[in-house]
């Protein structure tokens, strides 16, 4: 028996309320942009010329070109970030095969409109390449667009999983907001070397105490197999959020590849996405993914410990669906949302054990019987989000069922009921200041370390932090500054080389934290970091005003983070400059010279486009 719901939290939905009054003037054109595109019942090839629909069929079967021609039958795009170097979407090989066959099965057809590219961040950590990434979701929303610009499609399935890729995916998506879309997770790799553990030997490698080969071996028997990585990091969150946004089908994130309930799942998937083109369920993402579904989104975030560059992706998302979000809105939410998930790095856990305990579901569940969600929502499976409270199964017959959900958490240590968690406040803080506004991963966070005052040590680079690491001059109380690491400058590359350095500094017993421009992403750890601070370095920020000895104050309790220095000394101050040249080409660095000229600030999304009108800006917090 499902739990009774409580009202919506009036914090919940004065948040919600907010961000409705906010984005009226950009949703309304959008959502009647939208309509026009839409006609439910009515194919898109009907408006192409026969020579335009001869191209769009002549490579498809004899039986395909018939139900094509007929422009009567719906006929799926599959958009896919395929490739086979990375574990997390090797599995989508098989995909498309199976959607197809879902298709012709029920009269319908189905074509693979394009492949997206899918870097992988853990690849990239600490190389040049890094400095891509974020701008790869932006390159993956205009390949979504390139995709789906014949006009062939009446839905699209979107098989995605990892950092850029699933937000990347669903800009491009809502950018087609006419069109049902269903999301198609790949699922985690099985569980290998525990975090933990794989952790004591990152810090025993920095500090000398084994050797290249140990690391690699330890590496190797995390990263093994595959599937998406098993922490709870930017693409796990990915998949937790679509769960929360109804874009994926009930349960479905967290089964491994490879598996029959995989295979049927996908297939579902297809069958899903074709009944959204009938008239009577006629459903667009852009109508799908609103205010609420939102809001579900950040708070299904923070209830779980998830990933810093949601503070990015979600608010890039948002606007282009016409919906205004900031971080004072994960801010408020972040006070009211409990913790209901420690997993790695919030806790020892992966998320199998996490979907062992109850998963997605549970979490839903309890989100919306403490009254933390909406339940008034679409969804692809329908209306409201109770129906995605379920776990996925294979009935002896074959059939894919949905069981109940563990009336329990099947291991409390790593997923808790609402009225027991582990924190009664979200992962989440918005930092104000005289240094700009930031956020703060304080899910694994020891509150000990909410607080930290110490004299600044600025560093042009992460290598520049650990050669001062090893060469003994950073025994003592710090607050490690990285300035041009925010999109204009370089990218916004993540940060994690410093992990395991900055961790056993604290170890240690030192005072340790860090204040960046820059990203560390969903593997943000134990150190205390102000992390995307905006205004950026490059633009001027006060970040690029800071000098080495400069007192800073980062304070999580009370949202500060101050420089503490004299106003008229800080008034003049000249913000230093920084030799970015390094970050202008290799590796394709050149080819993204404009992206970085066009990026916009942290809490816009540090987006690339240049929106039409039914985007405006808004001061934060408004």
């Amino acid at each position: 028996m499902e739990k009774p719901a409580m009202s919506l939290h009036p914090v919940v939905a004065a948040v919600t309320e907010r961000i409705i009054a906010r984005s009226r003037p950009t949703r309304t054109v959008y959502l009647a942009r939208i309509a026009a595109a839409a006609r439910a019942g009515r194919v898109h090839r009907a408006d192409l010329s026969c020579t335009n629909l001869a191209h769009g069929f002549a490579g498809m079967p004899a039986s395909a070109k018939l139900r094509l021609r007929a422009e009567e039958a719906p006929n799926l795009a599959i958009v896919s970030a395929y490739n086979d170097m990375l574990s997390a979407h090797q599995p989508l090989s098989a995909f498309p095969a199976w959607i197809k066959d879902e298709a012709e099965r029920a009269g319908a057809t189905a074509q693979f409109a394009g492949g997206v590219p899918a870097m992988c961040d853990g690849i990239t950590q600490g190389q040049p390449g890094m400095e891509l990434s974020l701008f790869s979701r932006d390159v993956i929303a205009l390949s979504t667009a390139v995709a789906l610009s014949h006009n062939m499609f009446d839905a699209a399935l979107y098989l995605g999983v990892c950092d850029k890729i699933v937000p990347g995916l669903l800009i491009g998506a809502l950018a087609f907001g006419h069109l049902p879309a269903v999301f198609v997770p790949a699922g985690p790799m099985p569980s290998g070397l525990p975090n933990a553990e794989k952790a004591r030997i990152r810090e025993a490698y920095t500090a000398g105490r084994v050797d290249r080969a140990t690391l690699l071996e330890s590496e190797a028997a995390s990263y093994h197999a595959p599937g998406t990585c098993t922490f709870y990091g930017t693409a796990n969150s990915n998949q937790m959020l679509m769960e929360a946004m109804g874009l994926h089908l009930p349960g479905s994130a967290f089964v491994l590849p490879g598996t029959p309930l995989r295979e049927a799942l996908v297939r579902a998937a297809a069958r899903t996405a074709l009944g959204l083109t009938r008239p009577e369920a006629f459903l667009p993402v852009g109508q799908l993914v609103d205010e609420k579904t939102l809001v579900n989104a950040i708070v299904t975030l923070l209830a779980t410990g998830g990933s810093t560059n949601h503070t990015l992706h979600l608010v890039a998302i948002a606007r282009v669906a016409g919906i205004r979000i900031d971080w004072t809105d994960f801010d408020e939410l972040s006070r009211v949302v409990p913790l209901l998930a420690r997993v790695y790095p919030n806790g020892e856990a992966d998320v199998n054990a996490f979907h062992t305990a109850g998963g997605a579901g549970f979490v839903l569940r309890e989100l919306l019987a403490a009254g933390r969600l909406h339940d008034a929502v679409q969804t692809v499976s329908g209306p409201g989000l109770g129906r995605h409270l379920g776990t996925p199964a294979l009935a002896p017959d074959g059939r894919l069922t949905w069981e109940p959900l563990p009336a329990e958490s099947r291991d409390e240590t790593v997923l808790r009921p609402a009225h027991r968690p582990f924190s009664p406040e979200g992962g989440l803080r918005l930092l104000t200041g005289n240094l700009g506004r930031a956020v703060i991963k304080t899910s694994a966070v020891d509150p000990a370390h909410w607080q930290v005052s110490a004299p600044a040590r600025v560093f042009a680079s992460q290598e520049a932090l650990i050669a001062a690491y090893r060469a003994g001059a950073l025994n003592t109380d710090f607050v490690a500054v990285l300035p041009f690491q925010g999109p204009r400058a370089n990218g916004m590359p993540e940060l994690h080389k410093l992990t395991p350095t900055l961790s056993l500094l604290q170890r240690q017993g030192h005072r340790v934290a860090l204040v960046t421009d820059g990203r560390m992403s969903g593997a943000s750890g134990k150190v205390p970091a102000a992390l995307h601070l905006t205004p950026e370095a490059a633009e001027g920020g006060p970040l690029a005003r800071i000098r080495d000895g400069d007192p800073i104050r980062i304070d999580a309790h009370a949202g500060r983070l101050e420089v503490e220095v004299t106003a008229d000394a800080w008034a003049q101050r000249t913000p230093a400059s920084a030799n970015l040249a390094a970050s202008a080409q290799g590796l394709g660095r050149e080819l993204f010279a404009g992206l970085r000229s066009l990026a916009g600030p942290a809490e816009e999304g540090a987006s690339t486009f240049l929106l039409p009108d039914w985007v405006s800006s808004s001061a934060p917090g408004q």
